[in-house]
């Protein structure tokens, strides 16, 4: 600034002011205008964080706001919080739905007609039975198969509905619903609404590893640049890729992060289950980061193509050009490969 109240003394002197005086105001007026925001905090059992470019047309946004939007997602679909809507649900009580519980649901209700009831936030009964939900596990479950298939009477997707009046029946009430694959994505939807309300059009969006963007990163003058972790955790690097991404949204699921050992047969279970067998996959794709429209789609898909494995997923993405994705998984010989669909941008 010292330099500029210099340069402001010589052309007073060459009677320039005007033309001097405009040019500090406008550099000064437009460091104002992009200058980011930065949120981050605590959401779904995991953490946030935002990067946001306001403009002058952009209303102030706050913490709070962030906040807020995340708690009422949290009230409608968490099941650890205990006085949520969809707990309630869980524990029989008669609740008329809100907007969220709708959203969510047929979203889900999409994911799970389109790949043959291999998403199914019905199997949340035996998520819990595994000890992968809020609840602790069943002892020795792993060699209790006919436990496991009475479990799977409350699992189907078809077996719920949301009623005229808007109430959410259950054919069974042992039906636990587990929208834990798809809330995080929604949430991150739920906030790039709000900010899209605040006249804020570039801006990211990250909770727990999904990611929502708009526009484009103002500081830097281009696309957004997205990490996809490495499944291979001892090779030394932390990402294998990095993704650029203009108004969409990627989520990434893998099962290299939440799993246990079986302390007596040192067999290695993962979170993410198969509806049809009742038991964790056993899947060749180590992570599967898909890019869609919406954060709450990429989430659901992201978690349907672990169960599906790498030759279904890759055969449902042919016949379903609205999604891209980005795969890491192992071949016949056990080595780690990479596959993306073409429309994936710069790959680094």
């Amino acid at each position: 600034m010292i330099a500029s109240l210099f340069i402001f003394k010589l052309f007073i002197m060459k009677k320039y002011i005007p033309l001097v005086f405009l040019f500090i105001i406008l550099s000064c007026t437009e460091k104002q205008v992009q200058q980011p925001y930065y949120f981050e905090g605590n959401a779904l059992g995991t953490s946030y964080h935002i990067k946001a470019f306001p403009n002058k047309n952009s209303k102030k946004t706050e913490k709070k706001d962030i906040d807020s939007v995340i708690t009422a997602v949290n009230n409608s679909l968490s099941t650890y919080q205990t006085n949520s809507l969809i707990s309630r649900i869980n524990k029989g009580e008669k609740v008329k739905v809100d907007q969220q519980f709708k959203d969510v649901y047929k979203a889900a209700q999409k994911i799970y007609a389109e790949t043959g009831g291999l998403y199914d936030p019905t199997i949340g009964i035996l998520v819990n039975a595994w000890g992968f939900g809020p609840t602790k596990k069943i002892e020795n479950i792993e060699s209790n198969p006919k436990l496991i298939d009475s479990l799977k009477k409350y699992v189907g997707y078809h077996l719920i509905e949301i009623d005229p009046q808007g109430f959410l029946q259950k054919k069974y009430p042992q039906i636990y619903i587990d929208y834990n694959s798809i809330a995080k994505g929604y949430a991150i939807d739920r906030v790039g609404k709000m900010l899209n309300k605040k006249n804020i059009n570039n801006y990211l969006v990250e909770i727990g590893g999904e990611v929502l963007v708009k526009g484009k990163n103002i500081k830097k003058n281009r696309q957004w640049l997205v990490a996809i972790d490495n499944p291979n955790r001892q090779s030394g690097n932390k990402f294998i890729s990095k993704v650029a991404l203009q108004n969409q949204a990627m989520a990434t699921s893998g099962n290299y992060r939440k799993f246990y050992i079986d302390s007596k047969t040192g067999k290695k279970y993962v979170h993410t289950l198969n509806t049809k067998t009742g038991y964790p996959t056993q899947s060749d794709l180590l992570s599967a980061s898909v890019i869609a429209k919406n954060c709450t789609l990429a989430d659901g898909y992201a978690t349907a193509f672990m169960t599906m494995g790498f030759k279904k997923s890759k055969d449902f993405l042919a016949k379903h050009p609205e999604l891209q994705a980005f795969f890491v998984y192992s071949d016949e010989q056990g080595n780690v490969k990479i596959y993306h669909t073409i429309d994936v941008k710069n790959i680094e």
